[in-house]
């Protein structure tokens, strides 16, 4: 019998017989009862069933760790397939991937609506009880190809991912299976605690031109309580959708006359808007930033010195080509294919949509000579920039194809990086800060030494990201590194913030870059009279704005703080009478710039608090016979807390104050109450 040494994650070393399963070696280890779905090999995730032959470490995946969530997930994907294909015969399975939330898959079939999800979940429930064990099957070429004779679908993945003579696996479930590398859970009753949510429509591959598929979404828990919350969250965050709510609070509008993902902001949504970047441009100037102003189109020749043509085509609107140059092409008989084929080539000149604001602020910084002395050199812009998003991919304000980022680009000196990227940081947690948003943890960019996507000397590269770790490191919070999550240019430093349902949204980003300035030749003159290259540095606290609003429409689910809400007082009379005093504190209001709306029309006291409630102002005003003799006015909070006969003055004051210091929540019936 062979024997091989199994070292433990706590540095434990124990002997066994080879062959010994991942499981065994784990109940061993932490007794019957571990909690683990699945293992790692030397660090590599496998099944639990995993047999092991020669010395190795071996370490459990528990369920509730986010590797083992991602499992779970995936699993629950495959039995979501094995019960639409029990129920629908004809169904193709297509993909199947977990995703942030939960799991989708993709079918080919007829479709279905939201009623026929129930019994596909009930179905699900039906094999999970079964206790089916889920096996993994090693199969050559030869074998797949008869394995998914029937799924087209599948041989398409076969014959474009998987290498010619190199096989793949299959997971197998009962009488089902599918191709896949897992690893899953051991057995489907890891699965009974799921949950379908919705069905949507999808392309073959992403592709418009391809097969329209039915894709189904669901969600997975390991227990009952998790699901439970689970549930909770999600019905919190359908009352959240900012969709929802800037409809309901005219904040912003999307007309398919202008264009999916285009934004039209209304007068109120613009307000907030133009709150946060007022906000902003004030600690923009307290940090000695220059505000600049760039076109929305460029030639083709600067995004492909820049790399952003021929990195990211795919996700940019096409090309633009003059007008005489068109017509001379057209009547050549050069076809649309020929003509992006001669664009990509470089042969032809055209026009881009501007996809990114780093090109144009490098042009500003190389429009004349610098020297040391002018650097740091900190360009500040709401630039506008467009992207072509995939039409299922867009969504409200959070994935758009038009939208404007509070962008920023720092040329520096080497030795100026560390403090200028700290002073970065400082935006970002002071937009946090006034927010409320203090749950994040932040997200060190690297990139994948193993692609060929990520351009620059690696001595570059290994001195930006040293920098952005060093950064990182002295932010005193939570926070991690992952491979290939690099800008193509340069490693970044993302914040990723937790709302208060518990969702994370990827928001502000800071990314160290000594490529574009080499792509474009930047120089700077040095103190010693000779001629360097400045570092750039790339940096947006609040990301884009349309993201940014959305995440926040739903972070307060409308109710913002004072200094952000659209209209801050309402104000309500109880009868006609008291008009004339309403307007003399609107106009008060007003002086001092509070925004500001006054209702006087003859509609009971009651029926005008339910009317104005639903666009959430911070206060309702409401001004009667006492108010009016008295010069004072009775608050009416957005939570129901209300209070009377606040001397004016004092309320003007302390609203002032309020708007002022950015105070998260309306504070003023608190403080009346107390005095």
């Amino acid at each position: 019998m062979s024997l091989i040494n199994v070292t433990l994650p706590d540095g434990t070393v124990n002997e066994y017989a080879a062959g010994i399963t991942c499981a065994e070696v784990i109940t061993d280890a932490l007794g019957r009862k571990h909690g683990c779905l699945a293992a790692r090999i030397d660090g590599e995730e496998c099944d639990l069933s995993r047999t092991i032959e020669n010395d190795c470490s071996v370490e459990g995946i528990l369920t509730e760790s986010d590797e083992g969530i991602y499992i779970l997930r995936h699993s629950a994907a495959h039995l979501l397939a094995q019960a639409v294909t029990s129920i629908y015969p004809d169904a193709k399975p297509t993909i199947g991937p977990p995703v942030d939330r939960g799991f989708y898959y993709d079918f080919a079939m007829d479709s279905i609506t939201e009623s026929d999800l129930k019994p596909i979940q009930k179905k699900m429930q039906e094999l999970a009880r079964k206790n089916f064990t889920i096996e993994r099957i090693e199969l050559d070429d030869a074998q797949l190809q008869e394995h998914f004779a029937h799924n087209p679908y599948k041989l398409e993945i076969i014959q474009d991912k998987i290498e010619d003579g190199s096989g793949s696996t299959i997971y197998k479930q009962d009488d089902w299976y599918d191709l896949c590398l897992g690893p899953h859970v051991p057995n489907t009753s890891r699965l009974m605690n799921v949950k379908l949510t919705s069905i949507s429509s999808a392309y073959w591959r992403g592709d418009q031109d391809r097969e329209q598929l039915v894709r189904i979404y669901g969600i997975v828990e390991p227990s009952k309580e998790a699901l439970r919350a689970t549930l909770d969250r999600l019905e919190q965050a359908k009352k959240r959708d900012h969709r929802k709510l800037g409809k309901d609070l005219q904040l912003f509008h999307i007309d398919e006359e202008v264009g999916q993902g285009l934004i039209l902001w209304t007068p109120r949504g613009s307000i907030i808007r133009q709150e946060l970047q007022d906000f902003i441009s004030f600690h923009l100037r307290r940090q000695g930033y220059s505000q600049v102003f760039t076109p929305h189109v460029g030639k083709l020749d600067l995004y492909r010195t820049s790399g952003h043509f021929p990195y990211y085509q795919d996700s940019q609107y096409p090309p633009l080509v003059e007008r005489e140059l068109m017509k001379k092409l057209a009547d050549d008989g050069c076809s649309c294919g020929e003509l992006s084929n001669l664009m990509k080539s470089g042969d032809i000149d055209g026009y881009m949509l501007k996809p990114m604001n780093c090109p144009h602020h490098v042009k500003i910084y190389a429009s004349q000579m610098r020297s040391y002395r002018d650097l740091p050199l900190r360009l500040a812009e709401f630039g506008t920039v467009y992207r072509w998003e995939q039409s299922g991919e867009i969504s409200g304000m959070t994935r758009v194809r038009g939208f404007t980022q509070d962008d920023a680009h720092l040329f520096v000196t080497e030795d100026q990086i560390a403090e200028e990227v700290l002073g970065c940081i400082e935006l970002v947690q002071i937009i946090f800060d006034k927010l409320g948003m203090e749950n994040y943890r932040v997200r060190v960019g690297l990139r994948d030494l193993d692609s060929d996507k990520y351009v620059g000397e690696p001595e570059r590269w290994d001195k930006a990201e040293e920098a952005c770790r060093a950064a990182a490191e002295s932010l005193g919070v939570t926070w991690s590194e992952e491979q290939g999550e690099a800008a193509f240019y340069g490693p970044k430093i993302d914040f990723v913030v937790k709302d208060v349902i518990g969702r994370e949204w990827q928001l502000g980003t800071v990314q160290v870059d000594y490529n574009l300035p080499e792509r474009f030749g930047l120089e700077y003159k040095g103190s010693d009279g000779e001629i360097h290259r400045p570092v750039m540095i790339h940096r947006a606290p609040f990301g884009s704005m349309e993201r940014f609003c959305g995440v926040l429409i739903e972070h307060f689910a409308g109710k913002f703080p004072t200094w952000l809400t659209p209209t801050q007082c309402h104000i309500i009379t109880i009868s006609e009478k008291h008009s004339t005093y309403a307007e003399e504190v609107a106009q008060l209001l007003r002086a001092n710039e509070i925004r500001v709306e006054v209702d006087n029309g003859d509609d009971t006291i009651g029926k005008k608090i339910r009317t104005h409630r639903k666009m959430q102002p911070a206060y309702m005003v409401i001004l009667g016979d006492g108010e009016t003799e008295n010069r004072t006015v009775s608050l009416r909070a957005r939570n129901g807390d209300q209070v009377s006969d606040i001397p004016l003055d004092t309320f003007l004051k302390e609203l002032r104050t309020e708007i002022d210091e950015k105070v998260t929540q309306p504070s003023l019936v608190i403080t009346a109450d107390e005095e």
